[in-house]
Parts: C-alpha cells; structure tokens; sequence
C-alpha cells in the first residue's frame, strides 16, 4: 500500500503550499511553521500574550478555513496572514485601546518588560507613545503597527488590508503626523516630515 506523492511544493512558494494544501491539508502547517511566531509577536505587541495565542491559532484556523480563496498569483501568504491577523485584532480593537491607554496612565508594558534590558528607562518613554497609538484611529494605528511592529512593506500592508498603497502611504504619514505632534515634536519639523513621507 502505497502514501500520498511526495510533495513537489517549492519550499519558498507560498501559493504552491496553499494550492497543494487543498489536496494535502497537511502542507499548510508549512505556512504555520514559516510564519506563526512572527504573527505572535505582532499580535502580542498589540494586545498581550494571553491574547496573541488565541489570534495565532484564530489565524492560521481561519486561513485554513479560506484558502480555497488564496489568491494563488501572490508568492507570498505574510501579508495575506497578516491581514486575518488584523481582522482579528480589530474585534478586540476596544482591549487594544484599554491597555494602550493604561500604559500611557502607568507607564508599565508587560510585553516589553519580559524581553527588553534596562526596562524601566524604556518603558518610561513609552506611556506618551501607548497615549498617542490608542488617540489613533483604527486604520492609521493598524497601517502604522504593521509597518513598525511587523516589518511589512507598503505593498504588503496594501494586500494584508486590502487598500490601495497610495492610502498605505497617506494613513502612515497621517499617523506618523499625529504620533510626533503627541510627543511634543517641533511643529516645523511635523510639517516637513509630512512633506517628505
């Protein structure tokens, strides 16, 4: 009695694991293997680590679910995963703001206090930053965390959110904007870094 073919996916085709993953469940636990701790550490940034292990398994459960509907042109699932993930994060999106906002009160970021040395200097600096990310509206603190916390490109947040880039660039320089003017920055440097952006 013979198994399954071996698989001929590409270890570096995302879409070619997806598509052989509708004949072979069992391929996507590449995806899941490749790209798990990175939306871990995203959504732990974002809402804690209690939290960020039922979005990593919500995640990769609801990309499992859909991947019928992966666009298979796209060489790459991150932004894809990345997008489920900040579908998931938007409806806790009210916790998200309440620990923003009791880090700007207290000043203490349990995520970062667990692996950042000189803690207390850091974590100072950061209550008026947590102040400024929950002040934001949705969008721009999604576009903006995806670039700085998970390293996304502007094209990739344009595909993990499903916007065209030119409002990638528009809600990053808008919240970029708002974040300085929150921490005090010079009003002319403000005006000409929204220039630049």
């Amino acid at each position: 009695m013979s198994g399954p073919p071996p698989s001929t996916a590409r270890v570096d085709d995302d879409a070619e694991v997806v598509a052989q993953s509708l004949e072979q469940p069992e391929l996507f636990a590449r995806l899941y293997d490749r790209y798990a701790p990175d939306i871990h550490r995203y959504a732990a940034r974002r809402l804690g680590d209690g939290a960020a292990d039922d979005i990593t398994a919500d995640t990769f459960l609801t990309a499992f679910r859909i991947r019928s509907r992966y666009d298979l042109t796209r060489t790459n699932a991150r932004p894809w995963l990345y997008g489920i993930a900040g579908n998931l994060i938007g409806k806790q999106r009210r916790a998200e703001v309440r620990a923003l906002k009791a880090l700007a009160r207290t000043g203490h970021d349990p995520v970062a206090a667990s692996w950042v040395e000189d803690t207390e200097s850091r974590i100072a600096a950061q209550g008026p930053l947590a102040g400024a990310l929950a002040a934001l509206p949705a969008g721009d603190r999604h576009v903006l965390l995806l670039v700085a916390w998970a390293d996304l490109t502007y094209q990739e947040v344009a595909q993990a959110l499903d916007i065209p880039v030119g409002t990638v660039r528009s809600r990053l320089n808008r919240a970029r904007r708002k974040v300085r003017t929150a921490l005090g920055a010079d009003p002319a440097f403000v005006s000409d870094a929204a220039e630049v952006a």
